[in-house]
């Protein structure tokens, strides 16, 4: 089954809404607001639960002398699940700031090596999340981050959702019903209920298949 588009997860809105359906998102200023809430709706899904569909690998190849890194397309909104030194076959730690700190200043000349440890340390410009590295690195290594990584906002009509749609759609209509008001229909706290319930029902789905997942909290 393909993934819905942003025009899609619209018109399923709109629908449950007693709406005319549109040919392009940015059709009126019902279908705009909709979007809106769809795409609100696909952040609070995605920070509910750690979701298969958002893993990605991002790759940080070392340089001698250099220990600061940034996590290119990272965002600063990921979930960590490992830091991997492919190179060397061997798992990173991670440190808190002042521990990292007192490994820098130790010494008058912080230690070079193999990198063990890793410390989160601020974003760049573009969002990207900073990471420093300990031991400074001596050589080029690739330091793997595997990480579930949220879906960019959708934008286009053909944008596609990685995540659950039916979830999304529930909140997104609710959302919806509550900026209208007094719908004569579902009700927005009705529909409020059946998104957590359809949440509770995908991850659940979803955890069978991980049972090292085994919490998760409704956002």
């Amino acid at each position: 089954m393909a993934l819905p588009t942003f025009l899609e997860l619209v018109n399923d809105v709109l629908v449950r809404m007693r709406e005319p359906e549109v040919s392009t998102v940015n059709e009126n200023v019902l279908s705009k607001i909709v979007g809106r809430f769809i795409n609100d709706a696909k952040r609070q899904v995605e920070d509910s639960y750690n979701w298969n569909a958002l893993t990605d690998t991002l790759t940080a190849t070392t340089t001698a002398g250099v220990f600061n890194y940034t996590l290119i397309g990272s965002g600063a909104r990921f979930k960590l699940i490992e830091v991997y030194d492919v190179t060397n076959g061997q798992h990173l730690d991670a440190l808190p700031t002042v521990e990292m700190t007192k490994l820098f200043i130790s010494t008058p000349t912080p230690n070079t090596g193999v990198p063990a440890y890793y410390n989160f340390n601020g974003i760049d410009n573009n969002g990207d999340t900073a990471v420093d590295l300990y031991p400074v690195p001596d050589n080029a290594y690739s330091i793997y981050f595997n990480i579930y990584k949220p879906q960019a906002s959708l934008s286009t009509d053909s944008s596609i959702m990685l995540v659950p749609s039916e979830p999304v759609i529930h909140l997104a209509t609710a959302k919806a019903l509550v900026e209208r008001g007094e719908d004569g229909g579902t009700q927005s706290s009705e529909m409020y209920s059946l998104y957590r319930q359809v949440l509770a029902d995908y991850i659940a789905i979803e955890a069978s298949r991980y049972p090292e997942e085994d919490s998760w909290d409704a956002v």
